[in-house]
């Protein structure tokens, strides 16, 4: 089983992870947006980016202070195989050789953090408290031999200007902002000109004050712990479910600075893989409404960071990182249901002002272009790229680029489809868009009514009625579900994926049609029902015990997008089911090994039974995110502006 995962690792990095990889990681090139900056984001941003944290996102244990860029890299030494562990990242401990970090507590702002390490008989806790640019670090040894080391590197880092010196137990930063003086207590065993080495036979502390003890910085220590929330303080009937969803977030929000901007990606090691930092559309969407909770800043860096990277073409792109931008293909329209959700948290009409223009020209983009025969399907439209790898170019203007644009990458709906080399659309009318594009239409029309610009509102409002009614084609009375139909045969496919259940987001159905929807599939064992639910494609599918990405793995985003259709009809017990039965599956993992994964084995529950997917990725926390709506802790979503 080892060898099986660690190939599948291996398969997953080299054929996903690294084809991103390309484009540089310092400040010269913008991403690709030509979008101004409002005065309002610029406000955001110049709040967000600053202060101590681990915001450089190459290793979890690098702290840095914006906006001067000074960093302070840790890295371990083993005695025994004199290897160095440059860089930590949480999640990679399924290759024998990587570390193991386990994420702690911690504050969006860096104000504390705390995480143990493991690595090659090293273990180690790090704590930070952070505040008026102050820094205290304490590196408790668990276990360790005195012959191991602790580095300390500090660097300036993505181009900023400064200098550094060193000396034997002080490291002195001077920045184009101010001069910051760090204090290093430990067992020196080295100092050369850009490092210092110290054993690992003690506490070791770095702290902006001399003479800080292990014992005076723990104290500093406690007294930023209070800062951590509390899942039984913020969400005292979801605690565990807020917990998990406050760790992966905080510990996945990075600096940008290709833009100047704090972002949440989706892992820290998709963004390495990628340059430095990636963004994926509907994920970071999903990211800014679980943000949204408690982080209104956070939640609209997010909202605004996807939006504003809009194409020339004028949709919200599939992937966007330093040096590429998918100009081919967008991702399940999501982006207007979650910008009315932070809207009715906060009430703020700057944001919605902010975004609409863009909103409302990705959504034109879909009537535009993946229309056909009043049908919307999935597409990529030839263009000439830059300089990106052989991955990407594949999939541009091709079937692979438009079941990327599906989101859902292997999908076994997508098998039988035929892919129209001249309009570049997959023929299969698909239920899921379409549902989410009708609900795109009906919630930025509310939007454009709260905007004052009601012929807008009702042009969007017009749309949402002709998709309705095209949709209520694709209903089949006998099978009683909507199901896509290939529209080269004209006949329905029975590919079973949840996201047929999609048309109650768009509220077409009627009562009676979503209960036989509910009865006869969502509670179907041999379709969606079990232990563990839902599953990407019908258990009784021949793709489904493939258990591989998309197919016949469980999915946050597509139990959570149910979950919103649920709430627009009665259906108490099917609602009910889906939150604690998404909320058991996050939390086995989560309480057990603080991992958030990216998908679920819909057999066993487990996470890391194959290398297809990340232990700590931020959508999975969506799983928890449903009970927490549904304890009230946010505006219900079927709500109306």
């Amino acid at each position: 089983m080892k060898i099986i995962k660690s190939i599948l690792c291996i398969s997953t990095i080299l054929l996903i992870l690294f084809s991103f990889a390309c484009g540089p990681e310092k400040d010269e090139k913008k991403s690709g947006s030509s979008e101004p900056i409002s005065p309002q984001t610029s406000a955001l941003q110049k709040k967000l980016a600053r202060g101590w944290n681990t915001w450089e996102n190459g290793s979890v244990l690098t702290h840095v202070l914006l906006p001067d860029g000074l960093a302070i890299k840790l890295m371990l030494k083993d005695h025994e195989s004199e290897e160095t562990l440059t860089d930590a990242l949480i999640g990679r401990e399924d290759f024998a050789s990587r570390e193991r970090i386990i994420p702690g507590p911690r504050t969006y702002d860096g104000s504390y953090t705390e995480l143990e390490v493991k690595w090659r008989g090293i273990h180690l806790r790090v704590q930070s408290a952070a505040f008026n640019n102050e820094l205290y670090l304490l590196i408790s040894p668990l276990e360790a031999s005195p012959q191991d080391s602790l580095i300390i590197v500090p660097q300036m880092l993505w181009g900023r200007k400064g200098e550094i010196f060193l000396n034997q137990d002080q490291i002195i930063g001077k920045t184009q902002y101010q001069n910051i003086y760090l204090y290093v207590d430990g067992n020196s065993r080295e100092k050369t000109a850009d490092k210092i080495s110290l054993s690992l036979d003690k506490p070791i502390t770095i702290s902006s004050h001399k003479l800080k003890s292990p014992d005076d910085i723990a104290k500093v220590l406690e007294k930023a712990r209070k800062k951590v929330p509390d899942g039984k303080v913020v969400c005292p009937e979801a605690p565990e479910e807020y917990n998990a969803l406050h760790t992966v977030l905080a510990w996945n929000t990075i600096y940008d600075p290709v833009n100047d901007r704090v972002i949440t990606p989706v892992s820290r090691n998709w963004s390495a893989s990628a340059g430095g930092w990636v963004l994926f559309e509907w994920d970071t969407y999903f990211a800014a409404y679980m943000l949204a909770l408690d982080n209104k800043d956070l939640a609209y860096s997010n909202a605004l960071a996807i939006t504003k990277e809009i194409t020339q073409r004028g949709f919200v792109p599939n992937v966007v990182h330093p040096g590429y931008k998918s100009e081919d293909r967008s991702q399940p329209p999501v982006g207007v249901l979650i910008i009315k959700e932070i809207y009715k948290k906060y009430g703020e009409k700057w944001f919605l002002q902010e975004v609409f223009n863009n909103l409302l020209s990705w959504n034109r983009f879909w009537a535009n272009n993946r229309d056909i025969d009043g049908y919307l399907c999935w597409g990529s439209d030839p263009y000439i790229p830059g300089k990106i790898s052989e991955h990407l170019i594949k999939g541009i203007g091709t079937k692979i680029g438009a079941q990327w644009e599906s989101g859902l990458d292997n999908s076994p709906m997508w098998d039988e489809a035929v892919f129209d080399t001249t309009r570049h659309r997959l023929l299969l009318a698909d239920v899921g868009l379409m549902s989410l594009y009708i609900a795109d239409c009906q919630s930025l029309s509310e939007i454009a009514y709260i905007l004052d610009k009601p012929e807008i509102a009702r042009e969007l409002k017009e749309r949402a009625e002709k998709y309705s009614k095209k949709l209520e084609t694709l209903w089949d009375d006998k099978f009683g579900l909507y199901l896509n139909k290939n529209l080269v045969t004209g006949k329905f496919s029975y590919r079973l994926s949840p996201t047929l259940f999609y048309p109650l987001l768009a509220r077409v159905p009627s009562q009676k049609q979503v209960e036989r929807m509910i009865k006869e599939h969502f509670y179907n064992p041999e379709e969606f029902w079990g232990k563990y639910i839902l599953p990407s494609i019908a258990r009784n599918d021949p793709a489904y015990k493939d258990n591989l990405y998309w197919r016949g793995r469980i999915w946050a985003p597509l139990n959570f997008l149910v979950y919103l259709g649920l709430r627009n009809y009665n259906l108490p017990e099917a609602r009910k089911d889906l939150v604690e039965k998404s909320r058991d599956l996050l939390l086995a993992s989560w309480i057990k090994e603080k991992h958030v994964f990216e998908n679920y084995n819909a057999e066993t529950g487990q996470g890391d039974d194959v290398g297809w997917s990340d232990a700590f990725y931020h959508w999975g926390a969506l799983l928890g995110f449903m009970g927490i709506i549904d304890k009230g802790y946010l505006p219900p979503p079927e709500k109306n502006l």
